[in-house]
């Protein structure tokens, strides 16, 4: 990211009412893949209001805009990484590094030792970011026609 976007950007757990605005986010991120995988992706087919409720969803912020999201909850000896997704505007600016470094810090600081989430196999650039940042395939599975990818760090 660059170093004027990393100065203002922030990141904070979403609100109970800022579902329709997590909503917005994922579909706006998650929507180039229909065409690829010939369906909605699964992240925005979600019960937005439920998942906001239940689940960790931190929020990336620059003036005032939130621009991405990660959603995420820790597991017995993991945290997993349910949906990271940031608005096509902002895409290719470092604000998913940022916000999966962030998952890594909670992660570290909860004494959980690996991150765990998955992906769609044609999602290539997504995987292709993934490993760059120290993930590694464990192992792929037929979904809906395609692939899923399932991906870990350890810390």
């Amino acid at each position: 990211m660059s170093k004027s976007l990393d100065a203002v950007l922030s990141v904070r757990r979403a609100e109970e009412d800022e579902a329709e605005l997590v909503r917005g986010i994922v579909c706006a991120a998650y929507s180039k893949w229909i065409s690829v995988i010939g369906r909605e992706p699964t992240p925005m087919t979600v019960d937005f209001n439920k998942t906001v409720r239940e689940h960790d969803i931190n929020l990336a912020i620059v003036a005032g805009e939130v621009v991405g999201l990660i959603e995420v909850w820790p597991g017995a000896d993991h945290f997993w990484i349910e949906n990271i997704a940031v608005h096509p505007h902002w895409q290719g600016m470092g604000i998913g590094r940022t916000l999966l470094a962030h998952v890594e810090s909670k992660a570290a600081q909860s004494k959980l030792g690996e991150i765990r989430l998955q992906t769609n196999e044609a999602f290539e650039a997504n995987i292709a970011l993934y490993t760059v940042l120290g993930y590694k395939i464990d192992r792929r599975e037929p979904f809906k026609g395609g692939t899923t990818v399932f991906m870990s760090k350890k810390l």
